[in-house]
């Protein structure tokens, strides 16, 4: 559903979205499967269709504001997507007084019913208080605030402490140099290197990961509420974790100069990163050193440290990678994140701007790697042998269960619209030849890098692109470019991660799993979804800061980028704090201005002046309204 009523419906029948009215969406909600007919197919255009019946809810529980009348009440709900208020009878209103936030749950809507019937379920507070805006968004994601009691029980008879006898089984690494590296208020650490000499003057670079599946066993209590979760939440003031802490910041933690269960990659490479061997098991850890990024990125700009050859030495094989990597078509996609400083009522006093430099590289080259090789190992064919053998080696590897992460080809009507726009914005690229794209993009991302337009290129870049996605069936990854790829190095915060563990060491041990592909498969499907929902959430947790951090800055000056452009209007995003607001057509008083879709621009009819994607003006913050979670601004 879309803010303005009308409506798009996916469906593996049709290659495009189809388009529904806003007068042909019946009683839907956003979220729900629906039965859709179909009425016009343009070409090369979306289709538009009608939908005709609900099959399945997606969602019917809402936060919002109630409005209480005499006999009767409603709620305007906050998300935006919803496509009507909720009507309450009296005897379902329970103690909400008007004004205040609330959780509503939908009992029903009558086709002769302009409205939903709901009920009260909760009462979240006043609006715009902290406490009351995060609840709601926790509540309208249907995020878990608590961990069921059959998880707390496993817990208190789960054992921690690591038996001699599970060391003796395990390949030491105890004595090699090993360190995490994070981010400064991390308290989960799910990853570590480990460096080593070999005396054939190769480089031994271990990648070890928290043993999740040691302590989650398949199937416990603990196990079904983690994939249940799909993933770790990272909201702006809290995280909702798919682990209880116990697991997540303490048993599971790679914490410094502590004994610690892991499974690892481990790869033998030259100084120039050519992978001589590689290891795959499980292995016993201790770190020497919890480093942050900041630490580290000082270190690799020439402070000294103790561990200051190490971290040139596996700083300079991750660069090596990297070159690589390109040269073989990964995409560099970089886009500036900002962080919200909070005070200890939760209200932001201040941004910080988050941009990846070496020390972020250096980990995520390993760990691309690791994630990379731990797919090849169980999807590709080994070419060194016989055809005989080869052909019976294929015909086993397709039957290998296993969670790929893939990323499909670019949308070539996205690819073609973002091509038009770059030349009238003149901005050289073609994207013509598609054994070349990556290197477009590159060249592209890299010309545009500190400049003004920088965020929106990548942002507009990103739009081009598929969305990334987990399944057992194998496409690839074209971003990375990578014919194989995997996520194995998060099973701390990503259930899938933690079903590659359990399927690799089945692979490593009897060269089959047990698992079946079908319910795998529908688990990768879930654990998509909620990575979406995942973000969404964290997205809305973002604006609210956003909406709280300008509040108090109505009718101050800023400059800023356009970010978007509708029929309506334009968003700006502003350079000193990327909070980003709406300029109303209706506003602009000056001219009479016509949406030009293919330029994602503005065009005034009389003066021929344009508002388009990537221009800079100035603007003046108009109103900020928490509970819509929006922030007006004016041409200034």
């Amino acid at each position: 559903m879309k803010a303005s009523g009308a409506a798009y419906v996916m469906t593996p029948e049709s290659h495009q979205d189809i388009y529904i009215p806003r007068d042909k969406t019946g009683h839907t909600l956003h979220g729900d499967k629906v039965k859709v007919a179909v009425k016009k197919w343009h070409q090369n255009q979306r289709p538009e269709g009608e939908i005709i019946e609900v099959l399945e809810r997606g969602k019917t529980t809402y936060s919002g504001t109630i409005q209480v009348l005499d006999n009767y009440a409603f709620v305007v709900p906050d998300n935006s997507k919803a496509p009507a208020d909720i009507f309450v009878p009296r005897d379902k209103i329970k103690d909400a007084k008007n004004g205040q936030k609330v959780l509503v749950h939908i009992t029903g809507w009558e086709p002769e019913d302009k409205n939903p019937i709901g009920e009260i379920m909760e009462v979240l507070g006043q609006p715009g208080e902290h406490a009351a805006e995060m609840n709601s968004i926790i509540e309208e994601f249907g995020l878990p605030l608590k961990f069921p009691i059959s998880v707390k029980k496993a817990l208190e008879t789960l054992r921690t402490s690591i038996p001699v006898e599970e060391i003796k089984r395990r390949r030491d690494f105890r004595h090699i140099t090993t360190f995490t590296i994070d981010p400064a208020d991390a308290k989960d650490f799910d990853d570590a290197l480990s460096i080593n000499k070999l005396d054939n003057g190769h480089w031994e670079i271990g990648v070890h990961i928290a043993d999740v599946s040691h302590y989650v066993t398949e199937n416990s209590p603990i196990d079904r509420e983690a994939a249940a979760r799909g993933t770790s939440v990272y909201l702006v003031d809290r995280v909702i974790p798919m682990l209880p802490e116990a697991l997540s910041n303490e048993a599971c933690s790679l914490n410094p100069n502590e004994d610690k269960l892991c499974f690892s990659a481990v790869f033998e490479m030259n100084d120039v990163a050519e992978i001589k061997n590689q290891w795959f098991g499980k292995t016993v850890i201790n770190s020497k050193r919890r480093f942050n990024y900041e630490e580290v990125q000082e270190i690799i700009e020439g402070k000294e440290d103790a561990l200051s050859g190490e971290i040139h030495t596996v700083n300079g094989l991750a660069k090596k990678l990297r070159s690589k990597r390109m040269n073989e078509g990964s995409i560099a996609f970089e886009k500036t994140e900002i962080k919200f400083i909070l005070d200890k009522e939760g209200n932001p006093v201040g941004v910080k701007f988050m941009e990846a430099n070496d020390s972020h590289r250096l980990i995520e080259d390993f760990m691309l790697l690791a994630n990379r090789k731990v797919a090849e190992l169980i999807g590709k064919p080994q070419s060194a042998k016989g055809n005989e053998e080869q052909d019976q080696e294929k015909r086993e590897k397709k039957k290998n269960v296993f969670v790929y992460r893939v990323h499909d080809v670019p949308d070539p009507e996205k690819l073609q619209k973002f091509a038009e726009f770059l030349r009238k914005a003149g901005i050289k690229a073609s994207f013509e030849n598609s054994h070349n794209l990556s290197r477009s993009f590159n060249e592209l991302i890299g010309e545009a890098r500190s400049k003004p337009y920088e965020n929106i290129i990548n942002l507009l870049a990103i739009r081009t692109m598929a969305k990334a996605f987990y399944t057992t069936k194998n496409i690839g990854h074209y971003g990375l470019g990578f014919q194989y790829y995997t996520h194995f190095t998060s099973p701390i915060r990503r259930y899938p991660d933690l079903m590659v563990h359990r399927l690799l060491f089945s692979y490593l041990n009897t060269q089959k799993t047990t698992s079946d592909g079908r319910s795998v498969e529908e688990q990768c499907k879930y654990s998509s979804k909620m990575e979406r929902l995942a973000e969404e959430a964290e997205r809305t947790s973002v604006k609210y800061k956003q909406v709280q951090f300008m509040q108090n800055k109505t009718g101050e000056i800023f400059d800023g980028l356009i970010s978007g452009v509708s029929e309506y209007g334009f968003y700006v995003e502003l350079k000193a704090n990327k909070c980003e607001g709406f300029i109303r057509v209706r506003d602009i008083k000056t001219d009479f201005y016509t949406f030009d879709e293919k330029s994602y621009c503005l065009r005034g009819k009389r003066s021929g002046r344009k508002f388009q994607l990537g221009q800079e003006v100035k603007v003046k913050v108009k109103k900020t309204d928490l509970i819509k979670k929006f922030i007006d601004f004016e041409l200034a």
